[in-house]
């Protein structure tokens, strides 16, 4: 056998060295590939809201309806029903809320019908009305109020439901979901202790609305409500006019809650007939500041200084400042 001197042997053995370690696989990296976050998408503003509370960073939520446009009444494009298609967890607000579902090929695993749980507890609006305004056409209200998420307590119910299909989707943030559940219920619950405050003095005055979408919070808090079906967008027409006087010679509210601002001219008629509008926004689509809990807030501060308006030119109005003062937290 031929002995290669020692310099060669030791090249020898740093090449095969070399030819193994090129062909052995390569080792892990000690740096992990962050996993995928998974995808929540919502149907309704307070679903989202409530989903991004409680999921923080740890899923992708998201609620692709149009700002200006009505969610329950959207009609999402193919692009964005394919991200519904490809969510790991669908929320439906339910109570006929997302009516296009019912039309759409959506799995069914995913999807979680937040108010299912309390089916019992659905309203009915009192008839349904049909009618046109905007560039979208015409459209129904159906027979269920779909509005659930106005009364505090079963927005509770709702977030809850999606605290629990949280944890299904995420079994390693238990700990972490139920620290942010117990806050979310703290602010809904202080959020139900205001609205029982400022609705000791509202509930004995007759309260007029400009749309049937308040009947939740009338059922919870006992307001004495009438509603009309007016649009803010719309002039009102004479035969309405003289439908809402017959209205109220039987129910004589000073007060009427209105989604968004009427029309000046509506406005105007309304004062003429010592009615004050009060926008009460429903927080269907996103408030264009802060959030839903923002808004409720707002909404019971505006709902508060009518009140005392009222009061104050009518000493008859029993809501005055003792009865509308906020709960502390």
């Amino acid at each position: 056998m031929v002995k290669l001197p020692l310099i060669a042997r030791l090249g020898l053995a740093s090449f095969l060295s070399l030819v193994f370690t090129a062909c052995r696989p390569p080792a892990a990296s000690s740096s992990t590939v962050p996993a995928r976050r998974p995808v929540v998408c919502t149907t309704s503003y307070p679903l989202f809201y409530f989903a991004q509370r409680l999921a923080g960073d740890r899923a992708t939520v998201r609620f692709p309806a149009p700002a200006n446009q009505d969610p329950a009444f959207w009609r999402p494009s193919r692009d964005i029903v394919r991200q519904y298609q490809r969510a790991d967890l669908i929320l439906l607000n339910g109570a006929d809320f997302e009516k296009w579902v019912n039309t759409t090929s959506l799995p069914l695993a995913p999807q979680v019908d937040t108010a299912a749980g309390f089916k019992q507890d659905w309203l009915m609006f009192p008839e349904v009305i049909t009618h046109s305004h905007g560039p979208h056409g015409a459209h129904s209200h159906g027979a269920i109020d779909f509005n659930t998420w106005l009364d505090p307590l079963l927005a509770l119910r709702q977030a809850d439901a999606v605290a629990d299909a949280l944890r299904r989707l995420l079994p390693g943030a238990g700990a972490e979901l139920e620290q942010r559940r117990q806050q979310l219920r703290r602010d809904l619950l202080a959020l139900d202790q205001e609205l029982r405050g400022l609705s000791t003095r509202l509930a004995s005055q007759p309260l007029l609305a400009s749309h049937p979408v308040y009947g939740y919070l009338a059922h919870r808090y006992g307001w004495n409500l009438a509603s009309v079906h007016w649009e803010p967008d719309e002039p009102v027409t004479d035969a309405q006019w003289v439908a809402f006087d017959a209205l109220r010679a039987r129910h004589s509210g000073t007060l009427m809650l209105w989604e968004e601002q009427p029309l000046p001219a509506v406005g105007a008629g309304l004062r003429a007939r010592h009615v004050l509008p009060v926008v009460f926004w429903t927080c269907g689509n996103r408030p264009v500041h802060g959030d839903y809990l923002q808004a409720m807030e707002q909404n019971l501060d505006t709902l508060r200084a009518a009140l005392a308006s009222a009061a104050a030119a009518n000493p008859a109005f029993r809501g005055g400042p003792e009865g509308t003062e906020k709960t502390g937290k």
